[in-house]
């Protein structure tokens, strides 16, 4: 066991874990998927339940898959869609400190998985289980983080993003 490795899998854990939790949050807890849904389209996001599955669908599955290590790149991908989307449409106004709404968090967990991504999950991962290596990381893992999340999350706002219009006092 390397120090390297047993940091890598303390920062996926706590990335993963972190994320899913949320995910987990949205089915079970407080105002579960309906609330959410109301939320999501009361900030401007159309189809609001669909949304809000998806979201918690895509916490949950990202969040447990970069904890394990699978596919490392892709669900780091994932954490880069979620809080791009979630930057842009709740903490942007707010400036960047979290103490004040901003996007410092959404930040810091986005570029925290781009980072693993680009340097891989470790040795104890499921990607060195199944490949014996890491799978897609260096130039891959960052191109594949940053640019499939982008993507995803720049797709997700132009289709389905209309904020609402703030009404004249």
């Amino acid at each position: 066991m390397t120090a390297y490795d047993l940091g890598l899998l303390i920062l996926r854990l706590v990335l993963g874990l972190t994320l899913a939790a949320h995910g987990f949050n949205k089915f079970f807890g407080g105002g579960r998927i309906p609330g959410t849904a109301r939320w999501f389209e009361s900030i401007g996001m159309k189809h609001g339940t669909f949304q809000a599955v998806v979201a918690a669908s895509t916490e949950i599955s990202a969040g447990l898959g970069l904890a394990a290590g699978l596919l490392t790149p892709i669900p780091a991908a994932g954490f880069v869609a979620l809080m791009f989307v979630a930057s842009w449409t709740v903490h942007r106004p707010n400036g960047f400190f979290i103490v004040k709404e901003g996007w410092e968090y959404n930040l810091v967990l986005a570029l925290s998985a781009v980072a693993v991504a680009t340097i891989g999950p470790g040795q104890y991962s499921l990607d060195w289980l199944i490949f014996g290596q890491n799978w897609r990381n260096g130039w891959h893992g960052l191109l594949i983080s940053l640019l499939l999340g982008l993507g995803g999350a720049i797709g997700q706002l132009l289709i389905f993003y209309r904020p609402p219009v703030k009404q004249a006092q």
